[in-house]
């Protein structure tokens, strides 16, 4: 067989250093060719249609392996090393062999000889070794062989795919479990101990399925078909091997190509690009045509090497990537968040002499931050070597990737004072320059004169101040009550334990009206001892936080109560309205100390909370969101009661780009945060600078619909063991599952399993430890989520209709659920 040296692959590129050929062999290639291994620093090929060639990388020698009659069309490595086993199979035989003996003998100039473990098999599309490397699982036709490694002995016959059997992996963490995937676009699980199939899959796809990878740490399986489909299912026993997600490779890669293209860079910078043109909303070359993008192999990719000296994102760290072999090119995957990290496309390095494989082999660990890969040609009879430097890969995709700490990357923590021109600062002045009003009637701080002229002689009364609780208005709250309160409030304004377990125990259920009533919106105090319910029938209630007692009704709204929002000091409480009307109410009173009419807004008011602690006023309406500012006076004159004394001004409106609704409004006010984040109808997310005024950073398509809400953790358990939690927020969509993102990269960091909330909004929650994440559903269930995995924890259940509010107390480990029909469900650990 010729050989060709290492070649460069520059070919004009300006980085010549992403990928390298290392080596090129000429000569006849089985067929078909299936699989091939690469494992540390060798390749394992056939040659000459029945010579296995094991080459070693780093010293460029290869060793011939003689030991089959007919075509070699599979090879795999052991999964130790120490010895590094490789199996090679063809139609007549499969034969293990031992390359640290295999190297001995050539050295001493005998003739290597493998161990026959399997004879007439049949076509042999996949073999792979066991964890311990003693039994060999061999795809041959529509059924799978477990051989013994040590000797020619079938120790299972696994017979149940109706199709070629394309790819078979051991479990590593379940004892005698095997998974395999065919033709028949199924995937199986066996226990080979027994031979018995434990369970199998419908048909998946209408294209057959070709690769398979097990995810140890996330217990998934990742599967790949011939038109560049992958699904990732759940391995965790009482899951039923649920889909977790489905992932169009070819809608990934436009994605990809399009964010670069919008943001005025150039795909693969590095590399040797065509001319990107844009139709359709899909970014590819000039003159490319639609071919179709078979997965070939899904392996472990060492991401982290490349970012082993940088300080990376706070939710990545358990993060795991895998490679993708298509017949065009390698991409990079990434399992946390299913999104496309990078893509090397072979036609774009003009010196590799393969531009579209057949077959392709790659490394799980790199070395020196490189990959090997071994692919072959789909129409001549060649077999390439290429180095890929995957941190010089993903750097050329990634310039704009900011490590965290950077100054230049955006917090939620205000870093700088207050800019001169801030409308922040010119809002403050506002509420500095407003007038406190003198009360008539009422007894002020300085001595009053008495009327007569000898202060010791005993005043008539008239200097006495007037009555005035014959007119205050009625109220369920006594005064010592009140009193008491707020004295509760203060006292008992806990800290959340940082180590707790997930509230997933029922509790207690009530109904807060006589007829089923949507519950759009609810919210605990700032302490935890109070639940405030914005239901459809235009009320909003007050319930003390074990749902035991009604605390207040406010009543005055002409439209359903779509948002309600806790003043910083638990005094107050904003809700908004679909009668386009935003009110201020006083947790001890029943009349509104502020309200706003129709006057003032042109459509809907919603999303309206406190902001700058207690400073501000933020509310959404239309395509812009307001920042208020206000002075609340409770008191009222006698002659005219009926006038309003609080005070409530427009510091400025800010329009969200090219859309035309803001579908969600977030922003802290536990501590001064001059950030705002809101998500429009146009499916983008929006970061605001309250400081500078301005948007300073947009997110487009976060989702593949409109985000219906935005969920940062507010609470108060971060504040000095891991303020970088506080970063760190969460969207969700209907159909389209939740995503975190992090402020400072603007990235998203991960994706958690979507359910079936396609009809109805449904909200999150984030617990204020930062470690679980609370979801409703229109299937009747609350989902709980581990921050750090992708699937739930926790099914919750005993809900009669759609959850569609969930909402966290900040003080002790307790969730609460809002369903469709007007029902309240507590839930403790």
């Amino acid at each position: 067989m010729e050989s060709a040296g290492a070649r460069r692959a520059s070919g004009g590129s300006r980085n010549p250093d992403v990928v390298c050929e290392k080596h090129l062999f000429k000569g006849k290639l089985p067929e078909p060719l299936f699989q091939l291994a690469c494992s540390h620093h060798l390749c394992a090929f056939p040659v000459n249609l029945n010579e296995l060639c094991v080459w070693n990388t780093a010293t460029a020698q290869p060793l011939y392996l003689l030991g089959h009659h007919y075509s070699i069309s599979a090879v795999s490595f052991g999964s130790k090393i120490d010895p590094l086993l490789v199996c090679s199979a063809s139609h007549e035989r499969v034969i293990v062999w031992n390359l640290d003996e295999c190297t001995q003998k050539v050295q001493e100039g005998f003739t290597p000889r493998g161990i026959v473990i399997g004879t007439l098999l049949g076509m042999v599309l996949h073999v792979r070794f066991s964890p311990d490397d003693q039994q060999v699982a061999v795809c041959a036709g529509n059924q799978i062989y477990m051989l013994s490694a040590k000797n020619e002995a079938i120790l299972a016959e696994l017979d149940a795919h109706l199709a070629p059997v394309t790819a078979a992996e051991f479990c590593t963490w379940e004892k005698n479990m095997l998974i395999s995937v065919s033709e028949d676009r199924t995937f199986k699980v066996w226990d080979y101990s027994t031979s018995q199939l434990i369970y199998q899959s419908g048909i998946i796809t209408a294209f057959p399925l070709l690769s398979l990878l097990i995810d140890e740490e996330s217990k998934q399986i990742i599967t790949g078909c011939a038109e560049g489909q992958l699904w990732i299912f759940s391995l965790i026993s009482d899951r039923n091997y649920r889909c977790i997600a489905h992932i169009d490779l070819k809608k990934e890669q436009e994605k990809f190509c399009n964010k670069k293209w919008k943001s005025g860079k150039e795909i693969g910078d590095g590399q040797n690009n065509s001319k990107l043109c844009k139709t359709d909303n899909k970014t590819r070359p000039e003159g490319s045509v639609e071919t179709s993008f078979p997965i070939l192999l899904i392996e472990h990719c060492d991401f982290f090497v490349c970012f082993h000296n940088e300080e990376n994102t706070y939710s990545s760290l358990n993060t795991s990537y895998f490679w993708i072999g298509t017949s065009t090119g390698l991409l990079i995957i990434n399992l946390a968040n299913f999104e496309l990290e990078a893509f090397l496309s072979y036609r774009d390095y003009s010196d590799l002499s393969i531009r579209i494989a057949r077959s392709c082999a790659l490394t799980r660990k790199a070395a020196d931050q490189k990959a090997l890969c071994l692919i072959t040609s789909m129409f001549e009879d060649m077999i390439a070597v290429l180095e890929v430097n995957l941190a010089a890969l993903v750097r050329t995709q990634h310039s704009d990737f900011v490590p965290c700490g950077n100054e230049k990357s955006l917090s939620v923590f205000a870093r700088c004072t207050l800019l001169a021109n801030s409308p922040l600062c010119k809002g403050l002045k506002k509420n500095m320059k407003e007038p406190s009003s003198k009360i008539p009637g009422v007894k002020g701080t300085m001595k009053d004169k008495p009327l007569v002229f000898h202060n010791k002689i005993k005043s008539s009364g008239y200097t006495a101040a007037p009555q005035m609780t014959m007119f205050s208005p009625n109220t369920n709250l006594k005064k010592k009550e009140v009193s008491k309160w707020k004295i509760s409030c203060k006292c008992k304004n806990k800290e959340y334990p940082l180590e707790s377990y997930p509230p997933i125990k029922y509790e207690k259920e009530i109904s807060l009206t006589c007829k089923p009533t949507p519950i759009f919106c609810i919210q605990y105090s700032g302490d935890g001892e109070l639940l405030a319910c914005g239901l459809a029938d235009k009320t909003v209630l007050i319930f003390n936080s074990n749902l035991t007692d009604v605390h207040n009704v406010f009543s005055g709204h002409d439209g359903a109560v779509n948002s309600v929002g806790w003043s910083h000091d638990k005094k107050w409480l904003v809700s908004a309205s679909e009668d386009r009307t935003l009110r201020v109410w006083s947790v001890c009173n029943k009349e509104p100390a502020l309200i706003l009419g129709k006057e003032n807004f042109h459509k809907n008011v919603r999303f309206a909370q406190f902001y700058f602690i207690d400073t501000f006023i933020l509310l959404c309406c239309g395509a812009e969101f307001h920042l208020l500012s206000f002075h609340l006076d409770t008191t009222k004159d006698d002659l005219k009661r009926y006038k309003q004394r609080s005070v409530c001004k427009l510091v400025q409106k800010f329009p969200m780009t090219s859309t035309m609704e803001i579908t969600s409004l977030s922003a802290v006010n536990e501590f001064y945060s001059y950030i705002v984040l809101t998500a429009g109808s146009n499916r983008a997310l929006e970061v605001f600078d309250l400081n500078a005024g301005c948007s300073t950073a947009v997110i487009p398509e976060a989702h593949v619909r409109s985000v219906h809400q935005i969920c940062q953790n507010k609470g108060s358990s971060f504040s000095t063991q891991q303020p970088e939690a506080y970063n760190l927020f969460m969207t969700t969509a209907a159909g389209d599952g939740i995503k975190l993102w992090d402020l400072r990269t603007l990235r998203c960091e991960r994706r958690f399993e979507g359910h079936s909330s396609r009809c109805h909004p449904c909200g999150i929650a984030v617990s204020p430890c930062g470690r679980f994440i609370a979801s409703g559903s229109d299937d009747k269930y609350a989902y709980i989520y581990e921050m750090r995995s992708s699937t739930f924890l926790h099914k919750l259940g005993r809900h009669t209709e759609s959850v569609i509010n969930v909402s966290f107390s900040p003080s002790s480990p307790q969730l609460t659920t809002a369903t469709l029909d007007g029902k309240l469900q507590l839930f403790l650990p």
